[in-house]
């Protein structure tokens, strides 16, 4: 059905990003394309539907049906996009119109695609919100994509793909940053659909484990080539390219603890560190820190939101923390898990005083810092800091990442002189893996990674005591992703921090958490040993959230 040869672009006078790609894919197969970013995997998936500038050049032979698309004008495209090809984007919240409902915006696709009046475009939307297993599809029909989850709004965005019955569709990183429950429900609604389109998929994504849950065949980019490609079965199972198995191998294990998680850069110099941490020596350090006084206790906390209070409607109270008490000690790491909305983040807030408590008691060294007045929190507001998910949207694009290191260590009086401060700034670049010169770039010039190491320097840099992981790996290449675990782990033992660990990954977790909290609809499932949640759930919840991790072959 789609054949390409000897693909190669290239934009402006830069070398090739995309070198003598080939690779082919039938009717009612799915390809899995994977490659960390930058390897030329979006780039390659645009080319097919001829969607990069007018700047890029492009060599070679695209050919959908026997028609090379490379020949097409715009004109002709806009007749098979959505129609004949269609893409589900990696993130909906951009793809999605903020001013459109749900509805709208897939109607707008038959209308341009088909001959169906008004009402029955709306009932072929109902239909498509039910095939793709959205709850109450009148009520999203209805709603703007801020009013629903991250899950539904990328229903929204298959539904819209899949509207015309298209022959191949893309899918270009659609689970990134979703619930591993979400992810899994997504992963078996693409191959129910593709079932019954008969249709060909392009499954891209930076995680082999997963995609070896859903494609036929697969392949390996690497710095814009195709350096591996098979059936799934046989490239899973026997890896020829270090960087394929460093892909397979860089996902925590849920089997063994590695002192230091391998990274793609460690299986192609052959340096992987194979030292586990041992069951005796997590038992020798938990009776070194729990026979401490806790740092940190939490108990009975209670966080209340109103909704839909109106002039003609009751409003109603929403539980988003609901009787939540633990304890964590000073060294520990603390891991937090639950599907989104079930109060991760809002108990991360109130712990922070960003959010205000209803009722319960937060009690730091010894203190209720919910008693106190707000000079007294605002110096203890050093010690307790967060590392934010997105580390780009957390960044004042208009100053270097620098200056936005030194901001706060000037509000907290964090050293005496502006060369000491910096001093330290280009000490702690070199220790979270960046460079001196970085200091003097802007936020838009570093990677992904690189921004979570800047977002990292800049919380370590106010010495704090407690440090929040919200979701701080969640969306990063799986290479990345171990880097900056085995940063974190390093930090931790130089400067003794504490971690609240927040994730929906459980196998990321695991690796890293000493105890576990269990979340779910404001309230605790569990808490345990996390290698005593993983190995004996007691809820069915917990059950679920471990058993949607994808595990591969």
């Amino acid at each position: 059905m789609l054949q390409i040869k000897n693909l190669e672009i290239s934009f402006k006078k830069s070398p090739s990003v995309i070198q003598n790609v080939s690779f082919s894919i039938e009717q009612t197969e799915i390809l899995g394309i994977v490659g960390e970013s930058g390897s030329g995997k979006s780039i390659t998936s645009l080319a097919i539907l001829g969607l990069l500038p007018k700047f890029a050049t492009i060599k070679g032979e695209i050919l959908f049906k026997q028609q090379n698309l490379l020949n097409y004008n715009e004109n002709e495209f806009q007749k098979i996009r959505g129609s004949k090809i269609a893409m589900i984007f990696q993130e909906p919240m951009s793809s999605l119109n903020p001013t459109l409902t749900c509805g709208i915006q897939v109607a707008e696709i038959l209308q341009q695609h088909t001959l169906l009046s008004k009402n029955e475009i709306k009932e072929e939307v109902l239909s498509l919100f039910n095939k793709v297993k959205l709850p109450r599809p009148t009520d999203i029909y209805n709603s703007y994509p801020h009013q629903i989850s991250g899950g539904q709004k990328q229903r929204v965005m298959i539904a819209m793909a899949i509207a015309c019955k298209p022959q191949l569709l893309i899918a270009d990183e659609p689970t990134t940053a979703l619930d591993v429950t979400v992810q899994k429900e997504i992963i078996s609604l693409l191959k129910e659909l593709q079932d019954e389109y008969k249709m060909g998929i392009i499954f891209i994504s930076h995680d082999l484990a997963l995609v070896s849950e859903i494609a036929d065949k697969v392949i390996v980019m690497h710095k814009g080539k195709v350096i591996e490609q098979g059936e799934t079965n046989e490239l899973f199972l026997n890896p020829k390219e270090n960087y394929t198995k460093a892909l397979i191998n860089s996902r925590p294990n849920t089997e063994k603890r590695f002192k230091v998680l391998p990274t793609v850069t460690n299986f192609i110099n052959d340096s992987v560190n194979t030292c586990l941490y041992t069951n005796e020596e997590r038992k020798q350090f938990h009776q070194k820190i729990y026979n401490k006084t806790p740092l940190l206790e939490i108990k009975n906390l209670h966080k209340n939101f109103i909704s839909n209070a109106s002039w003609f409607s009751k409003s109603t109270i929403v539980k988003a923390v609901n009787n939540v008490s633990f304890k964590i000690y000073e060294g520990e790491t603390l891991g937090l898990v639950g599907e989104s909305g079930c109060g991760k983040t809002t108990l991360s807030r109130t712990i922070l005083q960003l959010e205000k408590a209803t009722s319960g008691q937060i009690i730091y060294k010894g203190v209720d810092i919910l008693k106190l007045k707000k000079y007294s929190f605002k110096k203890l507001r050093k010690e307790i800091q967060i590392i934010f998910q997105d580390p780009f949207s957390s960044l004042n694009p208009r100053i270097t990442v620098g200056n936005a290191i030194l901001e706060p260590m000037k509000v907290h009086n964090i050293l005496n002189s502006l060369k000491d401060r910096k001093e330290y700034v280009f000490n702690l670049l070199e220790k979270v893996g960046l460079e001196k010169e970085h200091f003097y770039r802007y936020p838009h010039e570093f990677s992904g990674g690189q921004r979570q190491r800047i977002g990292i320097a800049r919380t370590v840099a106010l010495q704090p005591k407690l440090i929040i992981c919200d979701e701080s790996v969640s969306a990063l290449d799986v290479s990345i992703q171990a880097q900056v675990l085995n940063l974190l782990n390093q930090l931790k033992t130089e400067f003794n921090f504490t971690y609240i660990f927040i994730s929906h990954d459980l196998s990321v977790v695991k690796y890293m958490a000493d105890q576990l909290v269990v979340m779910n609809k404001g309230k605790i499932e569990e808490i345990a040993d996390a290698d005593e949640i993983y190995n004996n759930p007691k809820t069915n919840y917990t059950k679920t959230l471990i058993a949607a991790i994808p595990k591969g072959l």
